[in-house]
């Protein structure tokens, strides 16, 4: 048997290939479809269109919720039926559990929320790991009833809103 000769020129890789990532249980994923963080922590420009989009969220989700409770209320009554009444103490109730719940799910389970996959973001502690459920709750209360800790972004060097500072958490880029 005579060995065929090795093929050079630029098709040639001389670095070997690493292997995509893989997870326990599932097949690997080919290496274009693995999601890769980097090590920058985000500005306050997608941070805070991110925000934005998660609001939308929330509103919405809010939107479908009252949509499904007049629905409800006609089928229940269809002679007496009228529309429910906004209330105020009601509506801010409902919007802070949605979007606690919202927020704090999202980041437990992948650190990503809607408005984080669209600007490739994501959440993370500060060895760069999934953050635990009770820091992703105290997060997300935080963001929720303290908003504006987000500008501190611009101030901080490391590029840290008040939540990241008191829970040692971060947000990077993540695509």
């Amino acid at each position: 048997m005579t060995a065929e000769p090795k093929p050079t020129g630029p098709l040639e890789d001389s670095t070997p290939a690493s292997p995509p990532p893989t997870t326990p249980g599932r097949p690997p994923a080919h290496k274009a479809h693995a999601v890769q963080d980097r090590d920058k922590n985000a500005g306050i420009v997608s941070r805070g269109v991110a925000s934005f989009l998660d609001l939308l969220v929330v509103w919405t989700i809010l939107g479908a919720s009252y949509a499904g409770l007049s629905l409800m209320k006609f089928v229940i009554s269809v002679g007496e039926f009228s529309l429910p009444e906004v209330n105020l103490i009601f509506t801010t109730t409902g919007f802070v559990l949605v979007a606690v719940l919202y927020l704090a799910t999202c980041w437990e389970i992948s650190g990503r929320t809607l408005g984080s996959v669209v600007m490739g973001l994501r959440v993370v502690n500060s060895e760069g790991a999934r953050i635990r459920p009770t820091i992703a709750v105290l997060r997300a209360l935080l963001c929720t009833f303290f908003a504006i800790g987000l500008v501190w972004v611009v101030i901080d060097r490391r590029r840290r809103s008040v939540a990241d500072v008191l829970l040692r958490t971060r947000v990077i880029y993540s695509r």
